[in-house]
């Protein structure tokens, strides 16, 4: 039997994070392994309602708003994911080390504000492996441009994803629990090296 664990992939805008954890659920459903794929914001029903007032072109949000937004929508999953816990493997793209790339990192918001916020949500919820994609600037912008619609989070300037970037490179220092993905290598090697983690963890 597989162990039931939480798993999250994160990165900036064009990482590849999305794809990966795609790859990663058909590989599960083909080695008939239970699990669930959810995304943030997003992923519950009342948390994609959230999710469009988040990342509508037309928001103008101040960051403190964003940030309790986000939090919201992350509030609706872990009620929505608690029959899940434990009973099978979750995939999330995105979650609680977002919060503090972008919005701390990123937009200067209270560390100790989104980190007391965190904890009264997840009461207990568990992450147990982190897969970070990280991609060089000009891979990029490449790979927004390939997008058929930008979302507001698609068009922030070129600081501001290096703020981001930086700030998950340094949430991942010395943690044993993550694995850093060059994104700007072959998807190839990528895959072959997520996919012989995954069976590790869940072994």
């Amino acid at each position: 039997m597989s162990k039931k664990i939480v798993i999250v992939f994160e990165g900036i805008e064009g990482s590849g994070k999305t794809f990966h954890i795609k790859h990663v659920s058909n590989y599960l459903k083909k080695k008939k392994i239970s699990h669930v794929t959810i995304r943030e914001p997003g992923g519950s029903k009342n948390s994609e309602k959230i999710r469009k007032l988040i990342l509508n072109n037309k928001s103008n949000f101040q960051k403190n708003t964003d940030l309790l937004l986000y939090l919201a929508a992350r509030s609706e999953n872990i009620s929505y994911l608690k029959k899940f816990y434990k009973k099978k493997i979750i995939l999330l793209d995105r979650f609680t080390d977002s919060t503090l790339a972008y919005q701390h990192f990123g937009m200067g918001v209270s560390l100790d504000i989104i980190k007391k916020i965190n904890d009264h949500i997840l009461n207990n919820f568990k992450v147990n492996f982190t897969f970070l994609n990280i991609v060089n600037e000009k891979n990029m912008i490449k790979r927004l441009r390939k997008r058929v619609k930008l979302n507001r989070y698609d068009k922030f300037n070129k600081d501001f994803y290096r703020r981001v970037q930086k700030g998950y490179l340094k949430l991942s220092k010395n943690k044993k629990n993550y694995q850093i993905i060059d994104s700007n290598l072959s998807i190839k090697t990528n895959k072959k090296n997520i996919i012989n983690k995954i069976e590790k963890l869940i072994r």
